[in-house]
């Protein structure tokens, strides 16, 4: 059986968690159950491997440094899941409810501050250039948010809809990955190749996600397929396909539907499914691979550097 792409750092990543669950504790035991909901449902902890990844293969020696960020930013992105939820009305995360269907949506907003705030307590301790490192990736994903709120309803151009992707996931990863970098004190060139990783990581993996909203299972998902299309979010699978000269006019008038049916959804479907948008949107998140790769090979080898290696092929690989 073949190695993960985290295998090398599984103690590290327990100690993320121990560092998360330390941090959540509050003194009103809702908070802490709600934080630990969101953060205890099952994700992939990719970004906080990716820092600590980054960081032992620029020669890192103090985990106990870079388990702290790495925290910092899994805590930032469960409160960005939790708010996500509530901007787009949707009742499941990860095969359960989410949060503010399951505690209501004035304790889901709490709680979600309420992990912003104690992830930027954990970047306290470090100096001004990490701090606004996590300053900048967070700006990134609330602008990029904007532009999607406003361009809900409408088909976006590719150039967009890359703009919003790497807003909201690329560059809070790029970030944890230039600032593993930064702690191992590795020069300037090498904390420029671990942005560059982690940037292009990022866009492969959102563009696979979108992929896997119309091709995925429901039981993989953890919550129904099409959700993008349903609540009105042009991803690049189907801006390719509204190119397809048979299928784009039918999937304009569907996409355009205000309260669309399931059978809306069904049709939708088959109709991405029968052009060519699905494998050109698979090409375009391996390019992103590729220049992951690319972005590293000037590195020495290692099993982190083998680590990050097979991320990259993981991310594109994931349950087509």
């Amino acid at each position: 059986m073949s190695q993960g792409w985290d295998s090398s750092i599984r103690n590290e990543l327990q100690m993320v968690e121990q560092e998360i669950h330390r941090s959540i504790l509050s003194e009103q035991p809702l908070l802490t159950e709600i934080c630990d909901y969101v953060i205890s449902s099952g994700g992939k902890r990719m970004r906080p491997g990716v820092t600590i990844l980054s960081y032992l293969e620029c020669g890192g020696k103090k985990v106990s440094e870079v388990v702290k960020i790495a925290a910092a930013f899994e805590m930032i992105h469960s409160a960005t899941l939790i708010h996500d939820d509530i901007n787009d009305r949707s009742e499941m995360r990860r095969g359960r409810l989410s949060a503010y269907k399951k505690f209501g949506l004035q304790q889901a907003l709490v709680s979600g501050d309420f992990l912003f705030v104690k992830a930027f307590a954990i970047g306290g301790f470090f100096n001004e250039e990490i701090v606004g490192l996590v300053a900048e990736a967070c700006t990134a994903i609330a602008e990029s948010e904007i532009v999607q709120f406003e361009k809900e309803g409408e088909v976006a151009s590719i150039d967009v809809y890359l703009g919003i992707i790497e807003g909201k996931t690329a560059k809070p990863i790029m970030a944890g990955a230039r600032i593993g970098a930064y702690l191992a004190n590795a020069d300037p060139d090498r904390i420029h190749a671990m942005g560059e990783y982690g940037l292009n990581i990022g866009m492969a993996f959102q563009i696979v996600d979108d992929i896997l909203d119309i091709v995925g299972t429901e039981s993989y998902l953890g919550k129904p397929r099409m959700v993008d299309f349903f609540e009105g979010k042009a991803t690049l699978p189907l801006i390719h396909a509204m190119e397809d000269t048979a299928a784009g006019p039918r999937l304009s008038q569907l996409f355009h539907v205000k309260v669309k049916s399931e059978s809306d959804l069904e049709e939708a479907q088959a109709l991405i499914l029968g052009t060519d948008a699905i494998e050109r949107s698979k090409q375009k998140a391996k390019e992103y691979a590729e220049k992951a790769l690319t972005a590293l090979s000037g590195l020495p080898d290692s099993e982190h550097k083998l680590g990050l290696q097979r991320l990259a092929a993981k991310i594109v690989d994931r349950n087509y």
